[in-house]
């Protein structure tokens, strides 16, 4: 098997940093390793970077307020159903959290100012519920909020009186969240915060000061997302409206005793982090760098996989990447001058990507990243991303330098349903069954061809996830535009699959393929739209040749429905290889990374040396 350059994929590439709440002003700081990951934590205050401690980390993971626990799910090997667990960060003690607790999907974790407590929001059969964990005594946790509709990342309050959560109950079955804030003592609801029908608002933190029950948000009134400060006891609330940016803001963090809202404006994919003066609403920029400072992640445990925040003592922690330049971790102090916290790995010289916007089919503006090779393209590779409410941002990716230094063009797609586009294109895919999306494909592989590139006998389309269900879709449905489909953990067989996927993920999806054009929710829409959304409908006009790299443990893309889309593709004549990964929704750690790339290749250079795929060895059989 081809092997990637020397270096591409970094074995200690740092990850994320997690946040603890309360004045001491730690963080988690994950890398990742060539199996799992490895943490060290970090204080803002003094700028101390402990030792690697010798207790499993994620990215997932909560370090309390006072540094003494480490939290995060146990799900036997990345099911992502498991239950609660802590361990002391000096490995003396494990301690099960929701004893007696039928295991549960994860939709919110966070620690209490008090190191005493923390708040989960757990998914199960029977609805969505926010559960209050004494650590001390797990026995006394109760369930302050439950809800059959969905109920999303909850946040406690400085003080542990108050939590909100941000849930679709108010508007069942449309994807529409308000805020709903509940005393913690008795679960009565105290105050809600919507714009509904029409738009979302979602919880991003409680004030971090003792008895200030505000709430800072993003909401939406303009189709743009934008910072909203709201007190649940007396209903104020003021909107920051910002009109003089064009496009979004990410809302990420609030120093009330500083008056600043850090946020990042995103302007066609473009990041720059702006801090916005609470009292006047003037904003200034942080760092004038190119590159991201956050990155959005969806149905998982935390609402971004990593992002800049404000430290113990209001100073801006800048987290940022670009295409070139591994994840990296400054501090702004108080002087104004910026110091590394955590240096970028070191990676080979990569190339930079462009950003570019083109109209769809049907006038629909669709982003895209690209880049090409020194010396001229062999071939192209679209890589769209999952989700779909995810976005590509400008951020390093061993992957695609590694595409670029085989001599492949690469362009990261942002299809509609992306976030940062407004609320218009995030909403773009619901109930359309993927038509949207494949325009945006069909769209973007137009634009590369005007360039040059996309040869349908050397394009190849891959994606995670979401990006795979697009990416089989997509040799079903656009087929003269790809030569092959390399798609990780796809949903392949949406009807064969909806019984087995977890019921967070359930939930999720019954509301996106309910929808109607006019935003309304049918139900009875979902049969008929979940045989249009698969790709298996599609495996006659299927000429490319076909990969899926599937895990076994995976409750979101179930091995069920994939080994179904396999046979059916192979009953037709197509060419397809499936591999299988023991683990979860993605394969761990770098090698992981590192393993899948190699086979990537593998398979386009068969297709370039004019071979099937089918005829190759397992990959986990060498």
């Amino acid at each position: 098997m081809a092997a990637s350059p020397e270096g591409r994929f970094p074995r200690n590439r740092l990850h994320t940093v997690r946040p603890a709440p309360g004045p001491l002003g730690l963080a988690l700081v994950v890398f990742e390793q060539p199996h799992g990951a490895r943490g060290r934590v970090w204080s803002s205050l003094t700028g101390e970077l402990g030792d690697d401690l010798p207790v499993p980390v994620s990215g997932d993971t909560v370090l309390t307020a006072d540094g003494r626990w480490l939290v995060d799910l146990d799900d036997d090997g990345g099911s992502e159903v498991g239950t609660l667990v802590a361990r002391r960060v000096d490995g003396s003690e494990t301690r099960q959290l929701t004893p007696g607790r039928d295991p549960y999907v994860l939709r919110g974790l966070e620690a209490g100012a008090d190191g005493a407590h923390v708040l989960a929001t757990l998914v199960d059969e029977a609805g969505h519920h926010l559960v209050l964990i004494p650590l001390d005594d797990p026995s006394k946790a109760r369930t302050i909020f439950s809800s059959v509709e969905e109920a999303w990342w909850g946040h406690l309050s400085a003080d542990g009186a108050l939590a909100s959560v941000d849930t679709t109950e108010h508007n069942p079955g449309v994807r529409r969240a308000a805020v709903t804030v509940v005393d913690t003592a008795t679960g009565d609801v105290v105050g809600v915060a919507d714009d509904l029908p029409a738009g979302p608002v979602r919880a991003v933190r409680f004030s971090p000061s003792p008895g200030d029950p505000r709430v800072l948000l993003w909401t939406e009134r303009s189709g743009y997302s934008r910072p909203a400060i709201w007190d649940p006891l007396t209903g104020a609330r003021r909107d920051y409206e910002l009109s003089d940016l064009a496009g979004e803001t990410l809302v990420l963090d609030w120093s009330p005793e500083r008056g600043e809202i850090l946020v990042v404006h995103v302007d066609a994919g473009v990041h720059r982090l702006l801090c916005i003066d609470e009292q006047t609403g003037d904003a200034r920029a942080v760092l004038d760098d190119a590159g991201s400072f956050a990155d959005p992640d969806v149905a998982s445990v935390w609402p971004y996989y990593w992002k800049s925040f404000l430290g113990g003592d209001g100073r801006p922690v800048v987290l940022t990447s670009s295409a070139t330049t591994p994840l990296h971790a400054r501090q702004v102090m108080t002087d104004g001058s910026v110091e590394t916290v955590v240096k970028p790995a070191a990676v080979p010289p990569g190339r930079t990507f462009a950003s570019v916007v083109t109209p769809s089919a049907d006038g629909t503006p669709v982003h895209f990243w690209w880049a090409t090779p020194a010396g001229g393209a062999r071939g192209t590779i679209v890589e769209v991303h999952g989700g779909p409410n995810l976005v590509t941002v400008d951020t390093y990716r061993p992957e695609l330098q590694a595409w670029l230094d085989h001599g492949f063009a690469v362009a990261a797609l942002n299809y509609r349903g992306s976030v940062t586009f407004g609320q218009a294109y995030r909403e773009g895919f619901w109930g359309g069954a993927s038509d949207g999306e494949i325009a945006d494909i069909d769209a973007a592989v137009g634009w590369l061809r005007g360039q040059g590139l996309a040869d349908p006998a050397t394009t190849f389309i891959t994606g995670p996830s979401f990006g795979g269900h697009l990416s089989l879709l997509s040799v079903g449905r656009l087929p003269d535009r790809f030569a092959g489909a390399l798609a990780v953990v796809a949903m392949a067989d949406w009807e064969a699959a909806w019984a087995e996927v977890n019921p967070a993920i359930r939930k999720s999806w019954t509301g996106f393929l309910s929808m109607k054009p006019d935003g309304t929710a049918d139900p009875r829409r979902i049969d008929e739209v979940l045989a249009r959304f698969s790709a298996v409908s599609h495996v006659d006009d299927v000429t490319a040749s076909v990969w899926l790299h599937q895990g076994r443990r995976d409750t979101r893309t179930p091995p069920t429905q994939a080994q179904r889309y396999v046979d059916r593709l192979r009953e037709a004549g197509g060419d397809v290889v499936i591999d299988w990964f023991d683990a979860g929704h993605e394969p761990t750690g770098v090698e992981g990374m590192e393993v899948e790339f190699g086979r990537s290749l593998e398979l386009v250079e068969a297709t370039l040396a004019g071979r099937r795929w089918d005829g190759l060895p397992g990959l986990y059989e060498k």
